[in-house]
């Protein structure tokens, strides 16, 4: 399966992007699609299965993206799949309420251990933007403590030294954000306990909370330093402020409950998004009781949403879940990812480039630097051009991986040990010739 450089053609893909390029900023819908930070022009899928994707060329690669995460069974599963077909007979959309949510609400209330009700929504940026309306209501606060390369997605303020995208395409902030808007995010570094001290002491009772991804993906796979994520849950109870974890990207990829179940750290508040659609959009937010109930119409917090708890993506999300509930899927998870990353940097190191990386179930990282990533800062380090090159490489040889440095890698079940060998394979051929 694996393709070598001579028969790796991308006509129709160049002639379609040529004609997005007209149609749609970029071509893309979402910047990061766009390869801008690796440099030449994106392929155009055509369809996807279990671990593989094909684009309209018809050449078929290994899928390390995952549509940034949600496919952690596989893509189109027919589990879900006929799941949907059923639901579709009942309609698409129904702007009421469905016993679905119900059934989904269980299962990511009895999941998340700090989830006591949650509300659904259509994306993770809906997720983030809700949750931060909602800790300033409770505290009556409205400053609020994020950490510099982790995203939470697109809204006004959370523009500030954020990863992903942002960080793809070199824009620290983003121009039509107004400073007024910004100017109660403050920032820190991800892994220092002393700057999150420091902001509060600089703050005294002004700071509604801190939200973080528990594990960074936007910069790249930054897992947290020993006793971080307890330091910040002691930080934010000794003032009085709420802890947040943006867990759409690791609720239920690196455990069946998250971050919070993996590191035993309970969160007042948790955002969803990504696994729970089970590649439909979605978003959720959740937290304590007596936080959420301050949610319209039990409370006087505003959030509302025609398309939210939608019956497919509620569909989709149940069966996903079903299928991460079996025994050994987590075990199974850890160590495909674990023989990929293990493999990638053995690899490295023979061929003569410094890398550092990890995983955490089926959530990875590799960076072109000599020295370890704790943070944004470190992750800036890393030699962006040799990844380039290494993405290009991967791509001609048939692996997708996420096309920029700045973000987390995912396997999933799909994923075979041949599929990881054959990646492998890849990876020592490219490094060879970097």
């Amino acid at each position: 399966m694996t393709l070598l450089t001579s028969t790796f053609k991308t006509t129709k893909s160049e002639e379609i992007f040529a004609a997005a390029q007209k149609l749609m900023p970029g071509g893309v819908s979402s910047p990061v699609r766009a390869f801008k930070s690796v440099g030449g022009q994106p392929i155009v899928f055509d369809r996807v299965k279990g671990a593989y994707v094909w684009d309209v060329d018809g050449n078929q690669y290994i899928d390390y993206v995952g549509t940034w995460g949600p496919a952690i069974c596989g893509h189109a599963h027919p589990h879900v799949l006929n799941a949907l077909k059923e639901a579709l007979e009942k309609g698409t959309s129904f702007g009421a309420p469905s016993v679905l949510e119900n059934l989904l609400a269980e299962m990511v209330i009895d999941a998340v251990p700090s989830v006591e009700m949650v509300r659904f929504v259509n994306s993770g940026t809906e997720a983030c933007m809700s949750v931060l309306r909602l800790m300033r209501a409770f505290t009556g606060r409205e400053k609020v403590i994020k950490f510099e390369g982790c995203y939470h997605g697109h809204a006004d303020m959370f523009l500030v030294k954020a990863g992903s995208g942002v960080a793809t395409l070199g824009l620290p902030d983003s121009p039509g954000v107004p400073k007024s808007t910004t100017s109660d995010t403050l920032t820190a570094p991800f892994n220092d306990l002393e700057a999150v001290k420091a902001l509060f002491e600089q703050n005294p009772d002004q700071i509604a909370g801190v939200i973080l991804e528990p594990v960074v993906g936007n910069a790249g796979f930054i897992p947290p330093d020993g006793g971080f994520l307890a330091g910040l849950r002691e930080i934010t109870q000794e003032h009085g402020a709420l802890l947040v974890f943006d867990e759409v990207m690791t609720g239920f990829r690196i455990a069946y409950g998250g971050a919070q179940e993996k590191f035993g750290i309970t969160p007042d508040l948790t955002t969803l998004g990504k696994v729970i659609g089970g590649g439909l959009p979605v978003g959720a937010y959740g937290g304590r009781r007596d936080i959420m109930s301050m949610v319209a119409p039990s409370g006087p917090v505003y959030q509302a949403g025609t398309l939210s708890g939608n019956p497919l993506a509620m569909t989709a999300g149940i069966k996903t879940l079903e299928l991460l509930r079996q025994p050994g899927t987590y075990e199974q998870l850890e160590r495909v990812t674990k023989k990929l990353i293990s493999g990638l940097l053995d690899i490295a190191k023979e061929t003569g480039h410094a890398a550092y990386g990890g995983s955490i179930s089926g959530m990875f990282g590799l960076f072109f630097t000599e020295h370890p990533v704790h943070n944004y800062e470190d992750a800036k380090q890393s030699n962006l051009p040799k990844f380039s090159r290494f993405h290009r490489g991967m791509l001609e040889r048939g692996v997708y991986l996420a096309p920029s440095q700045f973000e987390a890698g995912f396997t999933s079940l799909a994923h075979t040990d041949e599929d990881i060998q054959k990646t492998l394979n890849a990876a020592r051929a490219v490094m060879s010739s970097l």
